[in-house]
């Protein structure tokens, strides 16, 4: 499965291959799992995809939530040059404050982060992205109906595609209210697609790599009782139809592993055995420095090309 991949990223790296120019009629889709702090991992593997310059052996790049960030992170170019942020002190925490809970704010303010972080202390190449031939291919979650929804057709300016970085990072409850992009509000990709392969699949990928933010042997838990207790009046008012693939979490993500482990031509890069479980509002530097170093080699190896 995965030697199928390989040889069709190493024949297109031979042959100068790029969007729009290819000799085959594959479509390559880098998938990006989310989970907020657990980004850390995702944003080290697109350090490698930049560092090996195979960006554009890739056709699209599908991201979820954090893997959103990620993914515009590495259509811009500049990968490697921002990872740094995840360990920024000053960044890290002022975009996850638990205190601001208690006082009616964000925990997680991606206001904060996309609206201010990304435009004037570590500027994001907007253009860069919109005018890429690799498509971004932000993923969020329709409040009302809780089905996830490709954002790329939503993207025609800098301000859109604020719009659909923050929509696909707007976890429940935590990051505040949903996002509304042309009257219709949404919430974090990863209620509906943690990792985003059913959306790579409908628009015809033949051939996926997957960045994933958990170790094999982490499962995903359902919602404890005190968790639905005090999430279902945020879902009630905020986001009813994003309720039902809140409780059936557990079964969303076992489809997304089968559909990734019956693929015939998968790659999933994921955080070694024994790596830190990071959760999803960590922010000490220590831990997300070493998931970031983590995730580049892990797709360094998983890749097997060379410079």
């Amino acid at each position: 499965m995965d030697d199928d991949v390989i040889r069709l990223l190493r024949a297109r790296k031979e042959q100068g291959s790029t969007p729009g120019h290819r000799r085959d009629d594959a479509r390559v889709v880098l998938l990006i799992e989310g989970g907020s702090s657990r980004g850390a991992y995702s944003s080290g593997m697109t350090v490698a995809v930049e560092q090996l310059g195979m960006l554009p052996l890739f056709d699209a790049v599908h991201g979820s939530s954090a893997g959103a960030l990620n993914a515009a992170w590495l259509i811009c170019g500049r990968a490697e040059r921002t990872m740094h942020a995840w360990w920024d002190p000053a960044i890290m925490g002022t975009t996850i404050s638990p205190r601001r809970f208690f006082r009616g704010g964000p925990v997680v303010d991606t206001g904060y982060l996309v609206d201010t972080v990304y435009t004037e202390i570590m500027p994001m190449g907007f253009q860069e992205i919109l005018d890429s031939p690799v498509e971004l291919h932000p993923i969020a979650t329709d409040a009302l109906t809780g089905e996830g929804v490709d954002l790329h057709d939503q993207i025609r300016d800098q301000a859109s595609l604020q719009a659909a970085l923050r929509a696909s990072t707007a976890m429940p409850l935590l990051a505040g209210d949903p996002i509304t992009i042309n009257g219709r509000a949404f919430v974090d990709a990863g209620l509906s697609e943690g990792t985003p392969v059913r959306s790579a699949l409908a628009q015809g990928a033949t051939h996926l790599v997957a960045f994933r933010t958990r170790r094999a042997d982490e499962l995903q838990s359902p919602p404890s009782r005190g968790e639905r207790l005090l999430m279902a009046r945020w879902f009630a008012r905020n986001a009813p139809g994003a309720l039902d693939p809140w409780l059936h979490r557990v079964e969303i993500r076992a489809e997304e592993e089968r559909l990734l482990s019956t693929h015939p031509a998968t790659i999933q890069v994921r955080p070694p055995l024994g790596s830190a479980k990071i959760s999803r509002t960590e922010r000490r530097p220590a831990p997300l420095r070493a998931a970031v170093d983590t995730g580049r080699r892990a797709a360094l190896d998983a890749l097997g090309l060379t410079r």
